[in-house]
Order: structure tokens, then C-alpha cells, then sequence
């Protein structure tokens, strides 16, 4: 996938073979003459390096390129990453509803499922039915098990990237520092045969989002916001070419932000944005005046319909959340500001333009994009994808995990 922050390679000798895969993968190198410029190693030391990773199969010769040489001669061969040696299984989690699939290393996806998943039921239910899932997904896919490198997964909460469990979640109950990792690893193991140690990342699902948006949509976009507005109100940020976190999991988590009403948040506060703007929000006003609505996708299944209260509602919703992202526009300055999640839709994005162009000065918005998602419901999957290709697949990591193939 393209939009990866280029890392800084080492040189001369100290150049591995996981640092040249890693000048492949991101375009920066890909002819074994161009591998040598970028890292001063010699022609016979390039060539060690990356016969390790052909016998790994991680790399493939592709078409030939143009000559290196102004002299002429044989055209250059290009190396490619081969995304056919492994699978990546990755899943995304609403309040009531998740999405699982088979991916290729560069994003494709080869199999999918949707359906209820109860966020609220707890997350040993959860991460039990979704490794059945996999398993049936992988089948699906025809792909074998041993074919899968790693699991990614998004939640609608703040995550500690490093240990992988959710931090104080407002809409998790029950999944506060539970060990996400360990019992989706050992789900997957029981229903499909897999090896328990699989690593499985996790994020939360706006992180995900944008990483996903952004790296499809937007490689060349240094500054990347998505706001996802569905049951919650939470943002993803990519800076840099990477997915911006602050020092815990904490940042990007605006649904918690005060803005001066009095409703009862599910966090135990009053006044959150989430409280009065988030879908959740504005599928209990529908049912105080008798329209039939629980969550976010049921504000989404009206907005779809056409339903008059529901865009009036959802305007007003964009309004309020835009007056809040007149603040974070000018704090982040972005290139683009993405809308995404069960409310983003006409009336949303024109109610969160109104307040947005209103209260932020025109300096932070003069180069300003604020647009809808491009993957839909799929930019969870995609960025969940990329987060564990990126980490299995970094210099450091992949010369680890030659050695352990022994290659």
C-alpha cells in the first residue's frame, strides 16, 4: 500500500535484509542497483540480502524496468512484494454489529462477513464468536491456516497500543484492561487449529479508520483527520504517515469533549459531545418523539429512507460536532477532514460545514478538504489490515522473523 512514512535506512554494512524490504515495499528502492545506492551496501552483499528474502518468499521479480545505466543495456528487474505467501485476518467492532475478513498483505479483500455482535455481551462472547468467524472466513477464502501472518482488530474504544487492551471505555462495559489479544489468539486457535501465538494488534476503530482512508485515498496527505459519528464520537489522526495516539491511546477521543449541555453521557459525565451530537444520541430523540430507534445504524437506516426528523436531527448533530472541530482543525491544521460513521451523510456534512467555516479562522481551513469516506464500511478492515502488515513486516521485526524461518 502506498502513504507509508518512509523510516531511515541504515547504511553500509549495517543495512539488513528487512531494511531492503523495506525500500521495496515503500517504492523508495525497487532494482537491485537502486538498493545499493540507498544503502552503500555492494552488489554481492545486496544480492545475500535479498536472496534471504526470496526463500522467504517475500519478494518476486517483476517486470524489467528502465536501465540504470545512460550507456545502455539490459533493462533493470524490479522487485516487487509477493502478497500471495500470506493472509491477514482482520475485524472491526460497533456497539451491536462487527465485520471480519481475509485480506492480502496489500489490503485486497478475499472474504467478508457482517452481522450482530453485541459489544455489549462482553468480550469473551465476542472474541469467541468472532474467531469462528475467522475460521469459517479462512475456508471461504480457500486459504490454509498456516497461511495466516497475523489478526488486527478495531474497537470503539481508547487502546493501549501496547499491551492491546482497552482503557476505561465508555461503551465497553466489561472490556476495561481485559486481555483482547490472548483470548482472540486462542478463539481463532480452538476453531481453525491455528497456533495460539498469532499476534494480534488492536486499535481503536477511528485509529483504524484513517489509517485506512488515508493510506488508499490519501498517501501524500501529511495531516489526516476522520471523525467517526455512529452510537459514540471518536477521531483518528495520521501524521507523518502514521497513526497519532498521544501518550496512552487517549487522543482523538473528541465525543468526550464538554460542550456546555446537561445530558447524561454513558461515560458518567454531563455535557459530552457524545452526550448530545453522537448517533446514539440522536436515535433516542427520534424514539422520545415515537420514531423507532436504538443506535446509530438506525439513524443510519432512516437518514437512508429519507426520514424528515432524522435530517433535521442529524443537521443539527453536524452543527454541534463542527463547532468542536473548528477547534481541532486549528490545533491540527489537516489537509483533509474526513466524515465517517452512521451519520455521514448530506445533512450531517452540511451541518458540520456551517459551524466549521463559521468559528475556525480561514487560515486553518484555506487548504482544507473536508469530505466523506471513500472505504465505507471497510476502512476499519483495511487499516486494521495495514497495522499488522507494518508491524510483522518492519526492518526490525522481519529480521526476526527470517531468522525464526531460518532463512
Amino acid at each position: 500500500m502506498a502513504g507509508r512514512a518512509g523510516r531511515a535506512v541504515k547504511a553500509g554494512n549495517q543495512a539488513s535484509a528487512g531494511d531492503l524490504l523495506e525500500l521495496v515495499r515503500s517504492g523508495r528502492a525497487t532494482t537491485r542497483g537502486a538498493l545499493q545506492q540507498a544503502t552503500g551496501l555492494s552488489r554481492a552483499t545486496v544480492g545475500q540480502r535479498l536472496d534471504r528474502l526470496f526463500r522467504a518468499g517475500w519478494l518476486r521479480e517483476g517486470a524489467g524496468g528502465p536501465v540504470d545505466s545512460p550507456l545502455g543495456g539490459r533493462p533493470s528487474i524490479t522487485l516487487e512484494f509477493d502478497d500471495a505467501h500470506a493472509v491477514v485476518l482482520a475485524a472491526d467492532l460497533d456497539t451491536r454489529h462487527g465485520r471480519a475478513a481475509v485480506l492480502t498483505l496489500t489490503g485486497e479483500i478475499l472474504a467478508e462477513h457482517a452481522g450482530v455482535l453485541v459489544i455489549d455481551e462482553g468480550p469473551e462472547a465476542v472474541l469467541g464468536e468472532l474467531g469462528r468467524w475467522f475460521a469459517e472466513l479462512l475456508e471461504k477464502a480457500g486459504r490454509p491456516v498456516d497461511a495466516v501472518c497475523g489478526i488486527g482488530l478495531a474497537v470503539p474504544g481508547p487502546v493501549d497500543s501496547d499491551t492491546g487492551r482497552v482503557v476505561q471505555p465508555p461503551i465497553m462495559p466489561g472490556w476495561d484492561g481485559y486481555d483482547i489479544r490472548g483470548r482472540l489468539g486462542r478463539a481463532f486457535a480452538e476453531r481453525s487449529g491455528a497456533r495460539a501465538d498469532i499476534p494480534v494488534l488492536v486499535d481503536n476503530d477511528a485509529n483504524l479508520m484513517a489509517y485506512g482512508e488515508q493510506r488508499i485515498g490519501y498517501p501524500n496527505c501529511s495531516a489526516f483527520a476522520l471523525v467517526k459519528v455512529s452510537t459514540g464520537i471518536g477521531a483518528g489522526m495520521v501524521v507523518g504517515g502514521a497513526i497519532y495516539r498521544g501518550i496512552d491511546g487517549g487522543a482523538g477521543d473528541i465525543g468526550h469533549i464538554r460542550v456546555g449541555a446537561d445530558a447524561l453521557c454513558r461515560c458518567g459525565s454531563y455535557g459530552c459531545l457524545a452526550a448530545v451530537a453522537s448517533g446514539g444520541a440522536v436515535a433516542r430523540r427520534l424514539a422520545e418523539s415515537g420514531v423507532p430507534a436504538a443506535s446509530g445504524s438506525d439513524v443510519r437506516d432512516l437518514l437512508t429512507a429519507g426520514h424528515p426528523g432524522a435530517m433535521a436531527l442529524a443537521r443539527e448533530a453536524g452543527r454541534q460536532v463542527g463547532d468542536v472541530l473548528a477547534t481541532v482543525v486549528t490545533l491540527l491544521n489537516p489537509g483533509v477532514l474526513m466524515i465517517a460513521g452512521d451519520l455521514a451523510g448530506t445533512p450531517f456534512l452540511t451541518g458540520v460545514r456551517e459551524l466549521l467555516y463559521q468559528r475556525a479562522l480561514p487560515r486553518s481551513t484555506a487548504h482544507l478538504d473536508v469530505v466523506t469516506s471513500q472505504l465505507g464500511e471497510r476502512a476499519g478492515l483495511v487499516g486494521a489490515g495495514a497495522l499488522v502488515v507494518e508491524y510483522l513486516y518492519a526492518p526490525e521485526r522481519a529480521e526476526e522473523r527470517l531468522a525464526a524461518l531460518g532463512v
